[in-house]
């Protein structure tokens, strides 16, 4: 039993390295695997599933790398691979039809699963940020399911303007954010991993890869951090049955 997760792919056309990287990781690495899961930020956007019917005309070329991306995952879970989508703060609008066509399943933040011989909390990661007040309130309102059916019910070329102001906004409010502003809460790790009654928490987000020793309750815990793709580099967890998560990069060039 292998099972490898992912996140913070932030796929978008402006960069091919990176989907091109992914679509050979999936032939080279998670052919054959029992489960994938993508945490979260999987696309760099995502205005609503009817995105898939532009095709060509889609002049941001989002359309078409959705196809190839979700037929890519279609093989992958036909060949034996159970395959989870967990929304991330970019991706949150993805959908039950894109999840379809990409053989995959939605998977809810957060979720606790068993990998290799412990029960894991898994999560995007963006919700442990509790310092950044103002980023929890758009959270909030962007899981809010009227919200989102008020998005949806745009026409597609205004909500492709959105998502180009709404990243915008939160390129130029981050780079005003302190550093530990934009990190995870280390009592809200605590607090959130007791509720769940586990010694393990994987999630993305925050783009800091590394394997913290906390504690949780008095007891020893670990939080596995997964690392953002860039064009010459990935991250992954793999975890073989009766193992712990590995965290590893590896080069996509």
């Amino acid at each position: 039993m292998t099972t490898l997760l992912i996140s913070d792919l932030h796929l978008h056309p402006g960069a091919p390295e990176i989907t091109e990287g992914f679509l050979h990781w999936l032939d080279e690495r998670a052919r054959g695997c029992d489960a994938l899961y993508i945490l979260g930020d999987f696309f760099e956007a995502w205005i609503g599933d009817d995105l898939l019917d532009l095709g060509e005309q889609d002049p941001t070329g989002n359309a078409i790398l959705a196809a190839r991306i979700a037929a890519a995952l279609k093989r992958l879970a036909d060949g034996g691979t159970a395959i989870y989508l967990m929304h991330g703060n970019r991706d949150f609008l993805l959908g039950e039809r894109f999840a379809s066509e990409a053989g995959a399943s939605l998977l809810p933040d957060p979720s606790v699963v068993r990998l290799g011989g412990t029960q894991a909390l898994l999560m995007h990661g963006d919700s442990l940020c509790t310092l950044d007040e103002a980023y929890q309130a758009f959270r909030a309102q962007a899981r809010h399911p009227l919200w989102q059916e008020q998005v949806l019910s745009m026409p597609i070329q205004e909500r492709i303007a959105l998502a180009r102001q709404l990243r915008e906004q939160s390129g130029e409010a981050n780079s005003n954010k302190a550093e530990d502003i934009m990190d995870v809460t280390p009592g809200e790790v605590a607090k959130v991993m007791a509720e769940h009654n586990v010694s393990t928490l994987i999630h993305g987000h925050t783009h800091r890869p590394a394997v913290h020793e906390i504690e949780v309750d008095g007891q020893p815990a670990k939080r596995y951090v997964l690392g953002d793709w860039q064009p010459d580099k990935g991250w992954e967890i793999i975890v073989e049955e009766g193992g712990e998560p590995r965290l590893q990069p590896f080069s996509l060039s």
